[in-house]
């Protein structure tokens, strides 16, 4: 696996660092709350973000090197993993990046579209569900003092196949939620939520969630009751991810 060479001194001397890189894909879609515990259980984040403008998501930089980094997030996206049209110049480049970071030994954490990204590099496949599933769901867990019951956060309408070699650890009518493979973990679910995300995503797909039948204002209400209960579940999944690591 690949470690960090960074250091930081403390009282008893020098310590290493432990680095994460999370790959953001727009200002809608930070670590939030996964990253606040990776920070809390000692890591060092470095974010880097693909698209510059959501209205135009076209890049043409270059990914970072994942296998540098003591573990990778990869977060969600607005985006299908299967809009080549739309996302074609970094979709292909990002899904390579997480298979090379996982045979690597780098453990990878993706969250919804992250979790359909670690699927696709490993062999899975990414399509449409029907129902689309839109704000707090439970889900039939193998693994509950790790991936509870919930209720979990859920905006998707594209689900992911469980690779071959991985063990699926929690479902819905709709489609797989979580599974990891080695070290690596994925969940259509989003373990990152918090109130001031919903408000933003609400503010972009508010007449989206109309059309499918869903109140804006009880999703922004239940995520506020939801809020510190989903941030101990989601600090349960995030541990039982990195003791695995």
């Amino acid at each position: 696996m690949a470690r960090s060479s960074a250091d930081s001194t403390g009282d008893l001397g020098f310590r290493p660092v432990k680095r994460a890189l999370v790959i953001e894909h727009d200002e809608h879609g930070p670590a939030e709350g996964v990253g606040d515990h990776l920070v809390e259980r000692g890591y060092q984040l470095d974010v880097f973000r693909v698209m510059d403008d959501p209205a135009d998501p076209v890049c043409t930089k270059p990914y970072p090197d994942a296998t540098a980094y003591d573990t990778l997030v990869v977060t969600g996206s607005a985006w299908s993993v299967t809009d080549t049209d739309s996302i074609g110049s970094w979709i292909g480049r990002e899904i390579e990046m997480v298979r090379t970071a996982h045979d690597a030994g780098v453990p990878v954490l993706g969250l919804c579209f992250g979790g359909q990204v670690l699927s696709a590099a490993l062999g899975g496949e990414v399509g449409r569900v029907d129902p689309p599933e839109f704000g707090w769901y439970e889900v039939d867990t193998d693994l509950p003092d790790a991936v509870a019951p919930g209720p979990w956060f859920e905006w998707h309408y594209d689900g992911f196949t469980v690779p071959d070699g991985a063990i699926e650890t929690a479902r819905t009518a709709v489609s797989p939620q979580a599974f990891r493979i080695g070290q690596s973990v994925g969940t259509q679910f989003h373990p990152e939520i918090t109130p001031r995300l919903v408000r933003l995503w609400i503010g972009m797909g508010e007449r989206a969630l109309r059309a499918h039948g869903v109140d804006p204002t009880v999703m922004a209400a239940r995520t506020v009751d939801e809020a510190e209960n989903n941030r101990a579940r989601s600090d349960a999944l995030v541990d039982w991810f990195l003791n695995g690591a």
